[in-house]
């Protein structure tokens, strides 16, 4: 996770049992830790998802190392 650079406030609505669920499944103690976690993680999954749509079929099998 990047470190924060710089933190904003915000009130939002948020489903209260979805909230607690993501802070159990995330292992974190606050909600604000869960909001901010949570957010990476899209952004994260997202520039994944748009760099596999980008090199499919363009990377060939066996070109990256298991690990």
């Amino acid at each position: 996770m990047r470190p924060a650079t710089k933190l904003k406030r915000a009130s939002f609505f948020v489903d209260e049992t979805t909230l607690r669920r993501a802070q159990k499944v995330l292992g974190v103690k606050s909600r604000a830790e869960v909001i901010r976690l949570s957010v990476e993680r899209v952004i994260e999954m997202e520039e994944f998802w748009r760099f596999m749509e980008k090199s499919r079929r363009t990377v060939k099998p066996g070109s990256f190392a298991a690990s």
